[in-house]
């Protein structure tokens, strides 16, 4: 591996991994009204985009990054959707 790979893995790490913490969160509390949807769509569109780029330039830690961000993000945006409280319809 060159390093210039080995640069891309370390950053694509850290900056996946820094999901993981809020997803494991939300998932065991249950508690996302605090979590912008709008911040969180967008985003996971944005890795979206990366991920798509990545394959089609055959990088493989922008693939890989954002394969697993996309999982992450994708969920807590899954988890904001289920989780978060409904308003309740004027009778």
């Amino acid at each position: 591996m060159i390093l210039t790979q080995a640069i891309g893995f370390t950053a694509a790490l850290c900056t996946t991994v820094a999901f993981l913490p809020q997803a494991l969160k939300a998932w065991r509390t249950r508690s996302v009204a605090d979590l912008s949807l709008s911040t969180f769509l967008v985003f996971t569109i944005g890795v979206a985009c990366w991920l798509v780029y990545g394959i089609l330039t055959v990088d493989w830690p922008i693939i890989v990054a954002n394969l697993v961000t996309l999982l992450l993000a994708g969920s807590i945006v899954v988890m904001r959707l289920a989780f978060a409280p409904r308003a309740e319809p004027d009778s």
